[in-house]
């Protein structure tokens, strides 16, 4: 596992950190590619995890891709342009199709600037979360590039497409409050209070059962394609092979007992 990924569990939980604060966190480098994407399998193997949290380490929480890397034309940003596009897909491209594919609940605990591909990686989260000091850019423009990890899919079908337009098409960046005002993250907290605000969420994610989390995951990312009649053939099946499982009968139990319940993922 690459250091400039941190990977800590606490009980259900899985806590992400982007770990090269003193370059702003970029999500560019291979190496921090395979370790992400690595992560998210090893994530979805195991259904005693129940929530991830992504976070960026020091006051940044991701400038997206590697500056240096695209002035000296190294790394993803190498060759010719098919050569680019080669990089592009088995590279940056790797990690919206990990964490879209990723069936456990992810928050995106947005700690500072999340520029380029790392406002991308917080809409490729479930939940977001901001600091009183993040800020967002879809800037891709103002590097002369365009969002190649999937963000012109992302984000208008997180605001809408007029100011997904306005923040695509001008680079410029917004701030949390008015995130929030659009919708993009669901609160706004103060720095300090970030990683326990997004914890205390994660647990209230986490107490549930861990393979009815995952198929109410995948109802809800298929329910932005599907049509209702699809959705619904779709959960009546989910909701037959529920029923079957221990989980269901404990959650019935403990509400009828009045108790916690305890879940075992069966």
């Amino acid at each position: 596992m690459s250091e400039k990924l941190l990977v800590e569990r606490r009980d259900h939980v899985v806590t992400l950190t982007l770990n090269q604060p003193e370059i702003r966190n970029p999500i560019t480098d291979l190496d921090f590619i395979d370790a992400f994407v690595a992560a998210c399998e090893t994530i979805a193997t195991d259904l005693d995890i129940r929530c991830v949290i992504i976070t960026g380490a020091g006051k940044g929480f991701s400038s997206g891709g590697n500056l240096k890397h695209m002035r000296d034309r190294t790394g993803t940003f190498a060759g010719d342009a098919a050569t680019v596009a080669e990089s592009y897909r088995r590279g940056i491209q790797r990690i919206p199709l990990a964490l879209w594919n990723l069936e456990v609940p992810v928050i995106a605990a947005v700690n500072g600037p999340a520029y380029g591909a790392g406002c991308d990686l917080t809409l490729m989260c479930d939940i977001r979360i901001a600091s009183d000091r993040a800020v967002f850019a879809e800037n891709f423009v103002k590097v002369g590039i365009i969002p190649g990890d999937g963000g012109a899919w992302l984000l208008p079908r997180h605001i809408g497409l007029a100011r997904a337009a306005e923040m695509a098409f001008t680079g410029d960046p917004i701030d949390a409050e008015t995130a929030l005002a659009w919708g993009l993250v669901s609160r706004v907290v103060p720095l300090e209070d970030l990683m326990s605000t997004a914890q205390e969420l994660a647990g209230r994610i986490a107490c549930n059962p861990p393979r009815q989390l995952r198929m109410t995951k995948h109802l809800l990312r298929e329910g932005m394609e599907s049509g209702l009649e699809t959705l619904l053939q779709i959960s009546a099946a989910y909701q037959g092979a529920c029923h079957q499982t221990e989980d269901h009968a404990e959650a019935v139990s403990a509400l009828l007992e009045k108790r916690v319940p305890v879940f075992s993922g069966k």
